[in-house]
């Protein structure tokens, strides 16, 4: 299959290097790389000037194409006719070497995959375990595997507030468990949502979607709406034998009181993209998840070192959940 890679990047030459240069490095290679740069200087345009990679194609967009969903949307449009898939990641990222090979092996695998997504195996430490085992409180089982659950859902748990679908896909109240929950197993699981930044699609798909420019900027959750509405034509899959690490780079991310407002309005359109009427008990559920965990963003105040980020974070979580109750965001269709 003819394949293109879309990188969409902003400030952040030095780790859209590594990646290129772990693509450089796989055992099958993009028909074509395409490179949507958001940045306000010069720096990746240098780089990428100084370093030879096969098939590159470079595009520094302007202030009416900048941020992640608009920037995607301009590289979809840049694809050769003759690409079958679209993968996309994020610029922070750097693969294994079967990478390629896996994801365009799953579409042979699954002809009726409309998307397939890789995983990320360096944020999670997983232990396989028989498959009756009984996870405690503190743990969370999956498929074979047990790793440790974040405080937050033990939390869920101890109030009755925890996801009850699997992985990648989403409960009636939302806030359900991301693929991240998906074991190493090296299986292909199905899902409703992809992480966009670790994505493929097939390049039809683009000609009835394009990703929400509801999403400004960062675009936190774009992903989410994408893939939602996309699992309603078709079939999606992660397969965890496509694997890369993810570095989280702090460069380009909005400061943490931004952060905190979308994390309510963003996660509050997602939801009712999915469940446009949601019941009462869906409703209320959501409203106490939300008020859950802003009051335990608020405690990392006095638990974390880094408190003013905690603090700000937390009045962003609180300023955008009051807007919802005068603003909330228009659904597109």
């Amino acid at each position: 299959m003819n394949f293109t890679l879309i990188v969409c990047t902003y400030m952040r030459s030095n780790p859209l290097l590594k990646l290129l240069n772990s693509v450089k490095n796989q055992t099958l290679h993009p028909n074509e790389i395409i490179i949507v740069d958001g940045s306000t200087n010069h720096e990746t345009k240098e780089i990428l000037k100084n370093n030879f990679f096969l098939n590159l194609k470079y595009f520094l967009v302007d202030i009416e194409n900048r941020g992640l969903t608009k920037q995607r949307n301009f590289g979809i449009s840049k694809a050769l006719k003759e690409t079958e898939i679209i993968c996309f990641l994020d610029d922070d990222t750097i693969l294994e070497p079967t990478y390629f090979e896996e994801i365009i092996r799953t579409y042979s695998m699954f002809p009726e995959a409309l998307g397939i997504g890789g995983y990320i195996n360096n944020e999670v430490c997983w232990e396989k375990v028989q498959d009756n085992y009984t996870p405690t409180l503190n743990e969370y089982f999956y498929d074979g595997w047990k790793r440790k659950d974040g405080s937050r859902f033990v939390l869920r748990k101890k109030l009755g507030l925890d996801s009850n679908t699997k992985p990648g896909f989403l409960p009636e109240f939302s806030n359900g468990r991301s693929i991240g929950f998906l074991p190493p197993s090296g299986k292909t699981y199905e899902v409703e949502q992809l992480m966009g930044g670790v994505s493929s699609f097939r390049k039809s798909v683009f000609e009835h979607f394009q990703f929400s420019t509801y999403f400004q900027g960062y675009g936190l959750y774009e992903d989410a709406d994408f893939t939602l509405r996309l699992s309603k034509s078709g079939k999606l899959y992660v397969n965890t034998n496509a694997k890369l690490a993810h570095f989280h780079d702090s460069s380009g991310r909005p400061n943490k009181y931004s952060y905190g407002k979308m994390v309510v309005r963003n996660g509050w359109y997602v939801w009712r993209v999915k469940f446009p009427k949601p019941s009462l008990k869906a409703k209320v559920k959501w409203n106490l998840i939300m008020l859950l965990l802003t009051l335990t963003r608020f405690s990392n105040i006095f638990t974390t070192s880094k408190k003013k980020e905690a603090l700000t974070e937390s009045l962003g979580r609180t300023v955008g959940w009051l807007s919802l109750l005068v603003n909330k965001p228009k659904i597109s269709n």
